[in-house]
This record gives C-alpha cells, sequence and structure tokens, in this order.
C-alpha cells in the first residue's frame, strides 16, 4: 500500500468513528462518566517517564483526579513513583485487576492490546486521543469490554466530571 493510500485509509477511518459509521459501538458520555465516576484502576498502557511525553501529563493528571493508575512499559522501570511493568499481565498480576486499559501506541499495536485487555478481564479498552482501531475495538467488544476510541481520559473526565 502506498503512503498516499495508507494516509486515505487512515482518515476515512476517523470520519467513520466520527459518523457513527464504524460496526462497533462505543460508550457515550454518559456510560464514560459512569465509568470515570465508579473509580475505575488505570493501567496506562505506553507511559512515559519523559515529562515531555502525553502519556506522562495523563498518567500524572489521573493520579491527581485520585485515580489509581497502573504504568505498562518494557522500557520503563519506574514513573512518577510507581512500579512500571513490562505487560499488561505483569501489571495485573502484580497489582491485582484493572478496570480502563488506557493505550497510548500506534493503532497498529491496538488489536493486540485489545486480546490483553481481554485477557486481563478489563471493562473498557481505551484508546487515546487520535488512535482509532476497528479491529481492536472489535475483538474488545467481542470480549464484553466497553470501546472509547479517539479521547483522551484526563480530558473526559474534566468534561463529564469537572477539575
Amino acid at each position: 500500500m502506498t503512503e498516499r493510500r495508507a494516509d486515505h485509509d487512515r482518515l476515512a477511518t476517523f470520519l467513520d468513528h466520527a459518523e457513527g459509521r464504524l460496526e462497533t459501538p462505543v460508550l457515550d458520555d454518559a456510560a464514560i462518566t459512569a465509568l470515570l465516576r465508579s473509580g475505575p484502576r488505570i493501567a496506562v498502557i505506553g507511559a512515559s517517564g519523559s515529562p515531555f511525553r502525553p502519556s506522562n501529563g495523563v498518567l500524572r493528571d489521573l493520579r491527581r483526579f485520585g485515580y489509581d493508575v497502573v504504568p505498562v512499559n518494557p522500557a520503563e522501570t519506574e514513573i512518577d513513583g510507581l512500579a512500571c511493568y513490562p505487560s499488561l499481565a505483569d501489571a495485573v498480576a502484580a497489582t491485582g485487576r484493572v478496570d480502563i486499559v488506557d493505550v497510548f501506541r500506534r493503532a497498529e499495536a491496538c488489536p493486540e492490546h485489545a486480546r490483553e485487555a481481554v485477557a486481563a478481564g478489563a471493562r473498557c479498552l481505551w484508546l487515546q486521543l487520535g488512535i482509532i482501531s476497528p479491529e481492536a475495538a472489535r475483538i474488545a467488544a467481542a470480549g464484553g469490554l466497553g470501546v472509547v476510541m479517539d479521547r483522551c481520559t484526563v480530558i473526559e473526565h474534566a468534561r463529564l466530571i469537572g477539575g
């Protein structure tokens, strides 16, 4: 596939998501509000120790909002004073079940993270702002998880709950 065709397909996927034309339903504002108000444990996949990375700011802000956050990244050992785990399975084995798997990875990596989230017994696969993966959404939904794509957990918390 040419780069131009790949860009076209990526844009088409974003437009289909924005217009609600993807086959897998995503959580609406009421469901997201209920999920965030439930005090979920959140695994941040692709968490970074660099203060210049969005995943670092989101992790810190989620903690500031009172969420229990578990960083996951095989290239890190500690982030913001928290032990960082190389995989979601390792994080769950060491710290217990998570409710939201918040993913900061390219769309191509998301189907594997969806499978991990299903295996871990999470309640929701959350793909961060700018990330849409219909395949990951199908995997998560088939496994009984709620799905959020192209939204930021911190922005949605501030918009729907306050802070």
